[in-house]
């Protein structure tokens, strides 16, 4: 049912709610099609109600009292006039909006709308936002062009390294693609103009790029062991000075009685566990107590790349440097990597990095480490498919490997041959506690005893 009324401030609120589950329509007696909808919760809506190309359409002006009844006549009017010419106004709005949205407008809309993407993808993203385009996020996206993107993919290139200036225009390319599919017109077509970053693609200006394949090779291992080795010993050895009471000896690669880790020790320990077990470097920093099993020697990883959680058994020799900072930890630490600062966890330690490359002379990244695993794996002719476990990698597009299940205990044998293989390289001889841990897992592993997991 439609009413008609002349607007004014006291008429229209006065307007009583519709009836529960309906809505009440009030049509203007001064401007013909301007309508006013109350919803049974009383809201009060501008609306323009014509035809439009041969379709009737109700146009939203806004609400009462935020627009006042003149401010809405005088609206609605201009919306009758670019019907009269033959346009669509809501197009024209959405044309409007969508001409208005700057660069930081898009990448909030962004986030929101892809509120399943890890927080670690996020933050990175916010990086290259704030770092890459700094001076872009108030400019609205029409204004950016395919010359202002060629420049600063240059000097990207110059000032923090071609994998950089790559990565960054990656980022702002799918933000862009995101906003050009938000704001569209009926058919369908985009109302923003192309991508400006087709042009890097169509004047082959991205910068050449080799997937990284280094690793710490067999003659380097040694070194590099012992650097670690070298900055523990210094850390401990400054460290105790500050623990008069406590001993702390140190053999090889195991701890006797000694003192809470510290951060730099903690880095040394994280970097360990990479080259031993293959985790990611943010699996392994975000690691907590609560998925590690020392009773059954696992670790388990939640919420990985591939989406699907990954269990590994503990080698002798992980187990210890597991152990070990398990004793020493708070019962209120929850992650085994604790960060510094603010940080909950383990983030970027670049500062010891560059002291084990500085004192070693070898020069690597946390992923070497997880190459190096993998490198060493492949070479010992682990099977395919206990590989691509060990390493988290999904099967699913192989069809042998749906009817195999991989019990984590299959994956010990493994693990153990790798991790043998790299302490022999690296000169170093487990203790007789190891070997005795060693031989008893072996007996265990033969009975075939399930162990219960987490």
């Amino acid at each position: 049912m439609t009413n008609k009324l002349n607007f004014t401030k006291a008429g229209l609120a006065a307007l009583a709610p519709a009836e529960p589950g309906k809505r009440a329509y009030y049509n203007d007696t001064r401007v013909l099609g301007l309508q006013v909808q109350v919803t049974d919760k009383g809201v009060k809506t501008y609306y323009v109600y014509k035809r439009v190309h041969g379709r009737p359409k109700r146009i939203k002006l806004g609400r009462f009292p935020d627009m006042s009844p003149a401010l809405a006549r005088d609206e609605g009017q201009i919306c009758l006039a670019q019907i009269a010419k033959g346009d669509d106004p809501m197009v024209i709005k959405r044309e409007k909006r969508a001409k208005s949205v700057t660069l930081a407008t898009a990448f909030e809309d962004f986030k929101l709308a892809r509120n399943s993407l890890k927080a670690k993808t996020l933050y990175d993203y916010q990086r290259v936002m704030n770092v890459a385009f700094p001076d872009w996020q108030k400019k609205e996206l029409i204004q950016i062009t395919k010359d202002m993107v060629a420049r600063r993919h240059q000097k990207l290139g110059r000032e923090r390294g071609e994998a950089y200036a790559n990565l960054s225009l990656r980022v702002f390319r799918t933000v862009f693609n995101f906003a050009r599919s938000r704001y569209e017109d009926e058919a369908g077509y985009s109302l923003l103009p192309e991508n400006p970053v087709q042009r890097l693609t169509a004047t082959r200006a991205w910068y050449k790029q080799r997937r990284r394949d280094t690793v710490i090779t067999r003659a380097e291992l040694p070194a590099w062991f012992r650097t670690v080795n070298t900055v523990r010993a210094e850390v401990q050895s400054s460290y105790n000075k500050g623990f008069p009471n406590k001993g702390s000896s140190y053999k090889g690669n195991h701890y006797n009685n000694a003192v809470p880790y510290n951060y730099k020790e903690t880095v040394l320990d994280y970097l360990l566990i990479i080259l031993f077990t293959g985790l990611r470097r943010q699996e392994a920093a975000q690691l907590t107590w609560a998925n590690v099993d020392l009773a059954n020697r696992t670790l388990k990883i939640l919420d990985t790349k591939n989406g699907e959680n990954h269990t590994l058994p503990l080698s002798d020799y992980i187990y210890e440097i597991l152990s070990s900072r398990h004793k020493q930890a708070d019962e209120e630490t929850v992650y085994v990597f604790p960060g510094e600062k603010d940080n909950p966890y383990l983030v970027e330690p670049r500062s010891i990095l560059r002291k084990i490359t500085q004192v070693s002379g070898i020069t690597f990244t946390i992923h070497d480490l997880r190459r190096t695993f993998i490198t060493v794996a492949e070479s010992l002719d682990i099977p395919a498919y206990a590989l691509k476990r060990l390493l988290n990698h999904k099967m699913t597009n192989d069809v042998t490997a749906g009817y195999i299940v991989t019990d984590v205990e299959r994956l010990r044998k493994p693990m153990q041959m790798i991790t043998d293989y790299l302490l022999s390289v690296a000169e170093i001889k487990p203790s007789a506690d190891v070997v005795k841990l060693h031989q008893e897992d072996k007996t265990r592993s033969a009975d075939h005893v399930p162990r219960k997991q987490h």
